[in-house]
């Protein structure tokens, strides 16, 4: 019995794997996203306790006939009257309801307590447009250091409190 064998072909192309076609992709998206998103200025904002003078001062001589009004002081954040979220962004069990009681027992309305999935730098209050007093007052008495505007898909009618790690 006679079996004709052919000959091997020298000629012919190899294909790269599909593991180095996916990480030759991977490294080009990687440097796309690198390119597209830097350059802008973060919309992270650090919050500053501005000490208030609290000493009375004298005017000069009181004037009669002139009646001076009061001015205004700026309408207090009623801590009450605003809800907030907390969320826990850290590998801490328990930590946004611990935090949430502690916001609850200053006088903040907390609604909600869960985790975050996503990545966030710092613990952080996002507020919408109309509460960003609040959000500073919260971060205040609770010692977060970075507020920023509500981004999605945060609610717009409340503060929304991300925490990274233990507050001091």
């Amino acid at each position: 019995m006679r079996t004709s064998r052919r000959p091997r072909s020298e000629r012919g192309a190899a294909l790269p794997s599909p593991v180095v076609m996916l990480s030759i992709i991977a490294v080009a998206m990687a440097g796309i996203a690198f390119v597209a998103t830097r350059g802008g200025e973060p919309t992270e904002r650090e919050v500053t306790t501005v000490a208030r003078n609290t000493t009375p001062t004298q005017s000069p001589s009181p004037t009669f006939g002139a009646s001076t009004k009061p001015t205004p002081l700026k309408p207090q954040v009623q801590r009450g009257k605003v809800y907030v979220e907390v969320y826990n962004n850290s590998g801490i069990t328990g930590l946004a309801g611990t935090v949430g009681q502690r916001a609850s027992g200053i006088g903040w309305k907390v609604v909600g307590a869960d985790n975050w999935y996503g990545t966030i730098p710092a613990s952080t209050v996002y507020y919408p447009p109309k509460l960003k007093a609040a959000a500073k007052q919260l971060a205040l008495d609770l010692g977060v250091k970075r507020t920023a505007p509500a981004i999605d898909p945060m609610r717009l009618d409340r503060l929304t409190l991300i925490l990274t790690g233990p507050l001091s």
